[in-house]
């Protein structure tokens, strides 16, 4: 299937904030600017609705996150954490996201999946033969599933361009010293002898 983008493509984008969150964390130790990936994945088309899956836990920290997403126009659905009685934790919204997407994917013409978790290829193999809809993923491509990447229709790498869609990164570039030349030892005549210094006469008072 190919490619296809234009200014009346309806699209909805479903954004999986804790596999983001740590792929930016292991891979570059930054936060994730959210708003400007679905900018960058919308780009002039028309956007129907965006929503972040979140994950809320006893500390609260998180709230300060859920703000700026709201303030950046995108919807956001929590689901606290699971913690089992082994001390074991679980925070996952694969099926939440997977049952939204196939809901509303009859008001879009495109579906953007923004994770690499490989557990969406189903999802993506669904919404293309059922719904008929164009399938794109968006994701830091060495934490993303090759599997994802060869299912949806198009994979946009954030990897490309960290500075714009991570926050407070600066690439580092190397910088190379140029040592000053040193000037040339200025020749002698191997004849010459060096003059002696002049004596100094004290004078007895």
């Amino acid at each position: 299937m190919a490619i296809i983008k234009h200014k009346e493509q309806r699209v909805g984008v479903f954004i999986d904030a804790q596999n983001l969150y740590h792929s930016a964390r292991n891979l570059y130790s930054r936060k994730v600017n959210f708003g400007e990936i679905v900018k960058e994945a919308v780009g002039e088309r028309k956007l129907v609705r965006t929503i972040a899956y979140v994950i809320n836990t006893e500390s609260q920290e998180e709230q300060p996150f859920f703000e700026a997403l709201t303030k950046a126009g995108i919807e956001i659905k929590t689901k606290d954490l699971q913690i089992f009685i082994d001390g074991s934790k679980k925070a996952d919204w694969d099926v939440g996201i997977a049952v939204d997407a196939i809901t509303i994917a009859p008001k879009l013409d495109a579906v953007v999946i923004v994770s690499g978790d490989g557990d969406f290829v189903p999802l993506v193999e669904y919404l293309q033969k059922h719904s008929g809809i164009q399938v794109e993923a968006v994701s830091f491509k060495k934490s993303t599933s090759s599997k994802l990447i060869e299912a949806v229709d198009d994979f946009m790498n954030l990897e490309e361009n960290p500075s714009q869609f991570l926050i407070g990164y600066r690439k580092k570039t190397s910088r190379s010293r140029i040592r000053p030349q040193s000037k040339p030892a200025a020749k002698t005549n191997s004849t010459d002898k060096p003059k002696p210094k002049p004596r100094t006469r004290r004078v007895k008072k």
